[in-house]
């Protein structure tokens, strides 16, 4: 069933568990993330990031998204990941998008915090949720954010979010959702990451009960730091790099024991049952015991 982001999150905090947020720029990536969920009878978030937009165009797999959701027999919300051009956001939600990330995090404060404001009230009216980001999200070299070579625990603290300015922001804002920097990365992690749990608790202190935590760069973080940030407040995990290089790495071997023998149509099969298993060992971190 497609819903937006709101109802869901606010159950998985109320309970103590995360919803996994997965890129879907593919019928494959599509099918194998509903499918997990389904399997595992939770709800999911599949999003299709800006960047993306490059391999695959909103206007095509958008509306594959929203059929997906509406026959599949959990919730499923349809957000945009990263959206930083207004234009952009606009042609998700004509493609019937329920979620919204309307990133300006790199702009200064006032102006990503006026402009959210402005945006959410329109989105609101609209019955889809909105998400923003506050400190920049670092990104490493192999990643199709645009890297930052020599990435380690020292330098990310910089992007660090403050959590009195987290809780301004999301108090003049009215966002259901702010993307928060504690120690995540987005892509392969130059050294294991390293996350500061006290400061998502101290957000989620800060913040407005209504407005969740999200925790971006959720692949390639261990199990138990992962747990740790939901049980601090992080309701909603981003991932997707790991997941991708996994999947590259298994196909690689997959051709190379059949020595190249195979068809399009089973190598495709073959990416997706894989998916499907890895999304489910994801989710099912996620679920956090519960």
């Amino acid at each position: 069933m497609l819903v937006n982001m709101k109802e869901i999150l606010e159950n998985a905090e109320k309970e103590g568990y995360g919803i996994g947020c997965i890129n879907t720029p593919n019928v494959e990536t599509l099918r194998a993330v509903i499918g997990a969920a389904e399997e595992l009878n939770v709800p999911v978030i599949i999003d299709h990031a800006q960047v993306h937009d490059s391999l695959i165009p909103i206007e095509e797999i958008g509306p594959k998204m929203v059929e997906y959701a509406k026959k599949s027999t959990v919730p499923v919300c349809v957000h945009l990941d990263h959206g930083s051009d207004y234009n952009f956001v606009m042609r998700a939600i004509r493609c019937g998008f329920t979620s919204i990330m309307y990133d300006l995090s790199e702009s200064p404060f006032e102006e990503n915090m006026e402009k959210l404001k402005e945006f959410t009230k329109i989105a609101h009216d609209l019955d889809i949720t909105v998400e923003a980001e506050l400190g920049i999200m670092t990104s490493t070299e192999d990643d199709t954010h645009g890297g930052e070579v020599g990435w380690t625990h020292e330098s990310i603290k910089k992007t660090f979010t403050d959590p009195e300015q987290a809780a301004t922001f999301a108090r003049e804002t009215g966002v259901d959702a702010l993307a928060v920097c504690f120690g995540t990365a987005h892509g392969i992690y130059a050294e294991p990451p390293l996350l500061d749990i006290d400061r998502v608790k101290a957000i989620r202190k800060a913040m407005p009960e209504s407005t969740r935590v999200v925790m971006h760069g959720g692949s390639g973080v261990d199990e138990d730091q992962i747990q740790a940030a939901i049980s601090a407040g992080c309701s909603k995990i981003n991932y997707y790099s790991y997941m991708a290089k996994a999947c590259s790495k298994h196909i690689n071997n997959y051709l190379a024991e059949r020595e190249g023998n195979a068809y399009w149509h089973e190598v495709q099969e073959e990416a997706y049952t894989f998916m499907k298993e890895y999304i489910k060992g994801v989710l099912n971190t996620f679920k956090n015991g519960k």
